[in-house]
């Protein structure tokens, strides 16, 4: 069996046996950033990786540092995609990301808007900066731990209007709630 679809058959065994199903279609686009809420649970990553695997997704994960410390955790994150970022210094990262963009014809950074598995006031912009920046859409995926799914939505192509498209994309995810927090929704 190929690589690949050996990646997606452990992807689709994985959830399956957690009892998750995926809805909806990727969009066929060379260049996004798919953002991921609500975050509230460790559990969101194993989930969210067994998800990036059946649908044989090839994705940039930005990651605390912190986590390829563990033993054996860095390289596996990194078979995974996932790129280090140290939050604590957060300069260049925006830039360094838009930069990546621009210099591959095909790539999509994965983000939890969030920042943190903890209940947030509000989310961090990073994702829109980077979208923004490199001129491409914004691809929305749920954890729907109440339907026990992954819901994969539309594409949003962004405006100069930061927290109207906050705001737009934080009413797609009213209906979804997370295992331990749903998403904030901006307040108008």
């Amino acid at each position: 069996m190929p690589r690949y679809r050996f990646a997606q058959w452990l992807g689709r065994s994985v959830l399956r046996l957690g009892g998750w199903r995926m809805r909806g279609e990727i969009p066929n686009i060379p260049k996004a950033v798919l953002i991921a809420a609500p975050h509230s649970s460790n559990w969101d990553g194993v989930w969210g990786i067994a998800a990036k695997l059946a649908m044989g997704l090839r994705l940039s994960i930005l990651g605390k540092h912190s986590l390829f410390k563990v033993p054996l955790m860095g390289p596996l994150l990194r078979w995974q995609g996932v790129i280090p970022v140290n939050r604590s210094a957060p300069q260049g990262v925006v830039e360094q990301a838009v930069a990546a963009m621009q210099a591959r014809a095909c790539i999509w950074y994965a983000i939890a808007p969030e920042g943190t598995r903890k209940q947030v006031q509000q989310w961090k912009p990073g994702f829109w900066r980077i979208a923004h920046a490199a001129g491409v859409p914004v691809v929305v995926a749920a954890f729907d731990y109440s339907s026990r799914s992954i819901v994969i939505g539309p594409a949003f192509t962004l405006s100069d209007d930061m927290q109207a498209d906050i705001a737009r994309i934080q009413h797609w995810y009213a209906p979804f709630k997370g295992r331990n927090h749903d998403v904030v929704q901006m307040q108008s």
